[in-house]
C-alpha cells in the first residue's frame, strides 16, 4: 500500500508502507531507502 509522509515544511515522500511507530509516525520504503515521517492527511 502506498503512503505519503511529510518530512519537513515542504518535503513529502511517497512509498510503500513498512510500519507504524508508537509516536504516530510511519515508515515507508522507496527503493532500498527507508523514510520515517508524519502521515499526510
Amino acid at each position: 500500500m502506498l503512503k505519503t509522509i511529510i518530512l519537513g515544511s515542504c518535503v513529502s515522500v511517497q512509498g510503500v508502507f513498512v510500519r507504524k511507530f508508537a509516536d504516530g509516525r510511519i515508515a515507508v520504503r522507496v527503493g532500498d531507502r527507508l523514510f520515517k515521517g508524519i502521515p499526510a492527511a
